[in-house]
């Protein structure tokens, strides 16, 4: 567990820049007010961008009283702290669904969905997903602290690189898929051609 939380985060990916530290985002200055504003669209990006092992959830919806005007004969809520979906229907039982704005429309009358939740206690984060948010806020606030356009790039390529390992690291922690056990397939594992 990370003592990480947004305003640390923040105040670190400003002191990486050579700025002030914060202490709260309703401080009265301009670096604060800018990682109040960016922090949310920066976290709920990051979150999006892949199945966190720590914003991950699975839940099974109800139908809500009305019902879609045509080809689904229900529809259901997509929780509050959605953010993105997953999988609609369990592993090995797909389901035919349509998702609309907020609602998902199907035509079962419980819906299993995993979904990407809006973890914003990042306390609860991998180390790594941290680091990645540090240099994620860096990147967006190098040019309105240093106002250079080549430290903003160099904070960019960072921050995707560090992306791109703590993925690999986090989908490690999932147990490797299992191959099918198709006719071709076996012949080729087999020798037989």
């Amino acid at each position: 567990m990370s003592s990480a939380n947004p305003v640390s985060i923040c105040s670190n990916a400003l002191l990486r820049l050579g700025g002030k530290a914060i202490a709260s985002f309703e401080e009265p200055s301009t670096q604060a007010g800018q990682c109040a504003n960016l922090w949310p669209t920066v976290r709920n990006k990051l979150l999006r961008a892949h199945p966190w092992n720590c914003a991950t959830k699975r839940v099974i919806l109800a139908p809500m009283a009305e019902a879609p005007a045509f080809d689904f004969q229900y529809q259901f809520q997509l929780p509050s702290d959605w953010l993105r979906t997953l999988q609609v229907g369990k592993k090995d039982c797909p389901i035919q669904f349509r998702q609309e704005g907020r609602r998902i429309l199907a035509n079962v009358t419980q819906l299993p969905l995993v979904y990407i939740w809006l973890n914003d206690n990042p306390g609860t984060w991998d180390d790594a997903l941290v680091d990645v948010a540090e240099l994620k806020m860096m990147a967006v606030l190098a040019y309105p602290v240093t106002a250079s356009t080549t430290l903003r790039d160099t904070c960019f390529q960072e921050a995707a690189m560090a992306e791109k390992m703590a993925k690999a690291v986090d989908g490690q922690d999932e147990p490797p898929e299992e191959l099918g056990g198709s006719e071709l397939l076996e012949a080729r594992l087999g020798g037989r051609w």
